[in-house]
C-alpha cells in the first residue's frame, strides 16, 4: 500500500457549486434524490470517487479491475486515519456485508454486522476532526450515509438530512438549532412545505411550529427527553465550540 499522510482530508478534488440549481433529471434541488437519482448520485459521489481513483492510481490499479476489491478490503483493515474518510466510504461500497450480503452498513436493521460497520466508520470523524475534517464535510458524510442506508435511520432523520443535501453540497452549514428545528418541522408533517424552500436561510428560518412556543413562562411544562434526540450518533449533533456552525449529527 502506499504511505499516506495520517488522516489525509476527503472530498477536496472537485470544486463546490456556487448555488443550488435544479437537478435536470428529477427536478428536484440537485442532490435530494440521492441515490435513486443518477444525476444526483453522481453530483454526490464525485467527491468520493476522485479520491478512491487517486488511491488506486498510487496503488497502480485499474477502477473495475482484479485488485480493485482487494484492496478496499485492505483499505477497511487498515488503522483509523491512514486513507481519507471518502476512501472509507466508497471501500465499503465495493464490498459485501459477510453476514447478509449487501453493502456494509446499509443492510437489515437486524444485521449486528452492519451496525458494526456503521459506527466504526465514525472514528475517523473523531479523531480528525477539526484540522482534517471540517463540520461540513462531516455533516456531508453523514447526510450521504443516511440517505443510503434510509431504512435503518428514523423517517425524520433521513427526512432532514434529505433536505439538507443540496444546502451541504455548496458548502451551506446550519446550526444546530436550525437541524433542530427543520426535524421538528418534518415530525410535524411540514416536509412538503420545507422541500419547497429555494435558499439555506429560507430552510432553516421556516416560521417555528404554534405547538412549540410558549407565551407564558410559568405554564410551561417539565422538560422531557426528545423522543427523537440522542440514541444513534447519527440522530443527534456534538457540543461544537463555541460559535461554530454546525450540523455535526455525531
Amino acid at each position: 500500500m502506499a504511505d499516506h499522510q495520517p488522516f489525509p482530508p476527503g472530498a477536496r478534488r472537485v470544486a463546490r457549486p456556487a448555488a443550488v440549481s435544479p437537478c435536470p433529471s428529477c427536478g428536484e434541488p440537485a442532490g435530494r434524490s440521492y441515490p435513486a437519482c443518477r444525476f444526483c448520485a453522481e453530483l454526490v459521489d464525485q467527491y468520493w470517487l476522485l479520491d478512491w481513483q487517486e488511491l488506486l492510481a498510487a496503488e497502480k490499479l485499474a477502477e473495475g479491475g482484479a485488485g480493485e476489491k482487494e484492496l478496499a478490503e485492505l483499505v477497511l483493515a487498515d488503522e483509523v486515519g491512514k486513507h481519507p474518510w471518502t476512501c472509507t466510504d466508497w471501500a465499503m461500497t465495493l464490498v459485501t456485508c459477510a453476514h447478509c450480503g449487501e453493502e456494509p452498513a446499509t443492510g437489515p436493521v437486524d444485521c449486528v454486522r452492519c451496525a458494526t460497520a456503521d459506527e466504526l466508520r465514525w472514528a475517523w470523524d473523531h479523531a480528525g476532526h477539526p484540522h482534517a475534517m471540517t463540520a461540513g464535510e462531516h455533516a456531508l458524510r453523514v447526510a450521504r450515509a443516511v440517505l443510503r442506508a434510509p431504512h435503518r435511520r428514523r423517517a425524520t432523520v433521513v427526512g432532514a438530512w434529505r433536505l439538507l443535501m443540496p444546502f451541504l453540497l455548496v458548502g451551506e452549514l446550519p446550526t444546530v438549532g436550525q437541524v433542530r428545528r427543520i426535524r421538528a418541522h418534518v415530525i410535524a408533517g411540514a416536509y412538503a412545505e420545507l422541500a419547497g424552500c429555494t435558499t439555506h436561510v429560507e430552510l432553516a428560518g421556516f416560521p417555528e411550529l404554534p405547538w412549540r412556543r410558549s407565551p407564558r413562562v410559568e405554564h410551561q411544562p417539565k422538560a422531557k427527553p426528545d423522543q427523537h434526540g440522542p440514541g444513534h450518533p447519527l440522530h443527534r449533533p456534538p457540543d461544537p465550540r463555541a460559535g461554530e456552525k454546525t450540523a455535526d449529527p455525531v
